[in-house]
């Protein structure tokens, strides 16, 4: 069977004399290697994409992480430079396909922003610079030039008993790092909580509605694929629920 392929959110970025709609490569490459699927990067074009043209073509969808935030006006919060920097054309884009994917049924993997995007789309609200509320560690990155140092696996997350995570990794608890300062503040009521920090911030969730895996996690396990099992093991439940929907669409086509 041919390789499944996966719908992955793009960023806008304006450099080089360019306006460009880019995924980072750990995502591509993770979801190549680790999943064993064919990245598509979605342009954010908005309201005039055919959300329904891109999933009658695909296996899956991949939301990725961004440095940019959601903005704070969709989820009913006025807008300060605590809620910054912003991708309205991603907002625009990712939302809808977040949504419509889940309808259809198509396998979804949302990460860091992801998350919030998943949570925000099903109508959940965030929580700006967590580390300043009481009680919470810091989740920002650490100061470093070094992607390794800034991306390190640091501190434990605790899986919900029978969840959908806790299938995938075999376990009630595993390490992850940590590189937000965002986080789901209500959660949104298609939402399960998958697993929580030490401090009880919310590090995964799945849809129960879902008629596919569709999980979405604050951590960042696409950069570890190659050496970190629990990293690798999200992709690969990814993988495989790509490979049954295909196997599925491509069921019903025969019989049509």
């Amino acid at each position: 069977m041919r390789q499944p392929l996966v719908a992955i959110t793009s960023d806008v970025r304006t450099f080089e004399n360019y306006t460009w709609h880019a995924a980072p490569d750990q995502y591509l490459m993770a979801a190549y290697e680790a999943a064993g699927v064919i990245p598509l990067i979605v342009p954010s074009f908005g309201e005039s994409l055919d959300i329904d043209a891109i999933l009658d073509g695909v296996d899956g969808v991949l939301i990725t992480g961004s440095k940019s935030n959601v903005h704070p006006a969709l989820y009913g919060v006025e807008p300060s430079e605590a809620h910054e920097p912003y991708d309205s054309a991603r907002d625009a884009t990712s939302l809808p396909l977040i949504r419509r994917a889940i309808e259809r049924g198509v396998p979804l993997l949302a990460i860091c922003r992801g998350i919030q995007e998943l949570n925000v789309a099903l109508g959940g609200t965030l929580a700006t610079e967590i580390q300043d509320l009481h009680g919470r560690m810091d989740h920002r990155a650490p100061q470093s030039d070094q992607q390794t140092e800034r991306f390190a696996i640091r501190h434990p997350v605790h899986i919900k008993p029978g969840s959908c995570l806790a299938k995938v990794m075999q376990s009630d608890a595993i390490q992850v790092n940590s590189v937000h300062r965002q986080a789901i503040d209500r959660p949104a009521p298609q939402l399960d909580i998958e697993a929580v920090a030490d401090d009880g911030t919310i590090e995964a969730v799945s849809v129960k509605t879902a008629r596919a895996f569709a999980v979405g996690v604050q951590w960042h396990p696409e950069y570890w694929v190659k050496s970190d099992s629990p990293s690798r093991k999200i992709f690969a439940a990814f993988g495989d629920a790509a490979r049954a929907h295909k196997a599925s669409r491509e069921r019903m086509q025969a019989a049509e």
